[in-house]
């Protein structure tokens, strides 16, 4: 399998290292296009990887093609790569372009499949929500699951769904890291080193997240496990429901979608 990458920022990147690590494809088997002889460079330096002159290349290289360009791009790239199209795979990393719009600009035999995958994906533990359209089987969305998987987890979702992923793990990122840094201002606020304080609230906040994820149980029963009667923990909880935490996480979430809908 020939993989190709058109455009190679830092989501290419993680995507690519994440599948050599994998041993899914050889460095010769996979190609990335850039649109500077500089960045080209930089391709065949850092990753070891074949660089593309052109997006065309790339995609007449490949048997599955990402799409990893900025969505104002999609538009100039796919009447760039429309002359190129054959027998590919099409993998788009773009929110907001459905696979209807992806097919009508790519043609209507063309396999396409829409991903989500977020920034975690730089250090092997990105989430990744993926559909796809009628024409892809599904011996050919488990193996773009495969690719996906190397840099994280992966999970098939409908269409419908796509832009909730976009709000829940997509951009999500964000949210924690603005959390993360809310603890450790109020843990600098008491006393403590910034960095260390850094250490504390990303550790906490990763160890909880692999304990709801290795123990299964619903993250109610999880806080409860730490909210001791009459204890400091509950205290912090009240505050937090008080200040309408819950509620602003929700409807901060639920803009995000509303955005990535296009509404």
């Amino acid at each position: 399998m020939k993989i190709g990458f058109i455009g190679c920022g830092n989501m290419a990147k993680a995507m690519i290292n994440g599948i050599l690590s994998s041993g899914q494809a050889p460095k010769e088997n996979i190609m990335a296009s850039a649109k500077t002889e500089a960045t080209r460079n930089k391709i065949r330096e850092q990753l070891g990887i074949r660089a593309a002159e052109s997006n065309r290349e790339a995609v007449e290289f490949a048997d599955v093609v990402f799409l990893a360009v900025k969505p104002q791009y999609f538009e100039e790239v796919l009447t760039e790569i429309r002359p190129s199209v054959s027998k590919q795979i099409f993998v788009s990393i773009a929110p907001g372009k459905t696979l209807a719009w992806l097919q009508e600009r790519l043609g209507d035999s063309v396999k396409i499949i829409r991903t989500m995958p977020n920034t975690p994906a730089m250090v092997g533990a990105g989430m990744t929500g993926l559909c796809k359209n009628e024409l892809v089987t599904h011996e050919e969305a488990e193996m773009v699951c495969r690719l996906c998987d190397s840099f994280g987890k992966t999970e098939i979702v409908p269409e419908s769904l796509i832009d909730v992923v976009v709000g829940v793990s997509g951009s999500s990122p964000a949210y924690v890291f603005l959390f993360l840094e809310a603890m450790a201002d109020a843990a600098v606020a008491d006393g403590m080193p910034r960095a260390q304080a850094y250490k504390f609230a990303a550790q906490a906040v990763m160890g909880s997240a692999k304990l709801m994820l290795e123990t299964g149980e619903h993250p109610g029963v999880l806080k409860d496990m730490v909210c001791s009667p009459a204890g400091t923990t509950i205290e912090a909880v009240r505050v937090l429901e008080e200040k309408g935490l819950r509620s602003a996480v929700i409807e901060a979430q639920r803009a995000c979608v509303k955005k990535a809908k296009g509404l």
